[in-house]
């Protein structure tokens, strides 16, 4: 049954007519659990109660299925308002951003010149900005994009998932570049042919790659809420003597609160992603097939409990 579920919200996550309706009718229905707001402002309201409590961000300018030019640039104006609020505000923040909202899908000028202006305005506020990473049809796009703007910048990074077969590889090939990446499992539906299907030898990979990451010296954010994988990252680090300042946990905004502030307290560093934005939908229904069980929230939203 959850694997139906888990399918169900995965299908409706790509659905483009739900998703206008969902920037037609706003945060509605439970969404608001997991989303900071509409608004910059709004968002960096949030960030600064979780600033306040120790807690590191990134902040996501929600958007998906841009499929024009003036859209795409669009977004990356949303992106590079959200750069100078975290400057202007002195926030404890980095910014995560998906290619496809900046043109992946349009052409490789559209998205390298978004991208570009992005990272010229992040180096100034000194911010990092993160590539998402989408599903599998973008994934080699996406690599390959981060190595080309990585000879530029250093305040670039990108995301690996575990889910995937090819994922040890891209570890050893990113290696060279040094980079700053998070480590997730994976969010989205893909085949067999080219993820692992069961969770066994996801969990398995997923500790495999931490492990590489971190021994080859790199930055390495461990962006998971399961404790498994979290409790094998300080047995790791603390066998390697790995200082602190190498890692970080992450984990999403609106999950397992009350753990984020806990590693702040037993010394680790703890980021928060934080997505804001009318375009919420897509994100929401990932969030929902990750852990049906959030499910009852939205139940508790349409009731207005």
């Amino acid at each position: 049954m959850e694997q139906l579920l888990r399918n169900f919200f995965l299908f409706l996550s790509k659905n483009k007519a739900f998703t206008k309706l969902a920037r037609k009718y706003g945060l509605r229905f439970g969404a608001a659990r997991f989303v900071a707001g509409e608004t910059i402002d709004l968002a960096v309201k949030k960030i600064k109660e979780l600033n306040a409590k120790g807690l590191a961000v990134t902040i996501d300018y929600l958007g998906e299925f841009v499929d024009s030019i003036e859209e795409a640039n669009l977004m990356a104006d949303g992106s590079i308002e959200a750069i100078k609020a975290i400057g202007r505000e002195k926030l404890n923040a980095q910014l995560s951003l998906k290619m496809t909202s900046m043109g992946l899908d349009i052409s490789d000028e559209v998205v390298m010149n978004n991208m570009r202006r992005i990272l010229d305005v992040a180096k100034e506020n000194d911010v990092f900005v993160t590539i998402d990473m989408e599903d599998y049809s973008r994934c080699a796009k996406t690599i390959e994009i981060f190595k080309e703007l990585r000879k530029d910048y250093d305040n670039v990074g990108t995301v690996i998932q575990a889910y995937l077969y090819r994922t040890v590889q891209d570890i050893e090939d990113l290696n060279e570049y040094h980079p700053n990446l998070r480590l997730v499992k994976g969010a989205y539906k893909e085949s067999p042919e080219v993820a692992f299907p069961d969770k066994k030898d996801v969990d398995e990979n997923f500790k495999k790659i931490i492990k590489m990451h971190l021994l080859n010296g790199n930055y390495t954010a461990v962006a998971s809420h399961d404790e498994a994988m979290i409790q094998y990252t300080k047995e790791l680090v603390k066998e390697h003597n790995i200082s602190h300042d190498q890692f970080e946990f992450q984990m999403l905004y609106g999950i397992r609160s009350e753990r984020h502030e806990e590693l702040v307290k037993e010394g680790y560093t703890m980021r928060v992603y934080v997505p804001y934005g009318t375009d919420w939908y897509g994100y929401f229904m990932r969030r929902l097939a990750e852990r049906p069980a959030n499910v009852a929230f939205v139940v508790k939203g349409v009731l207005g409990k």
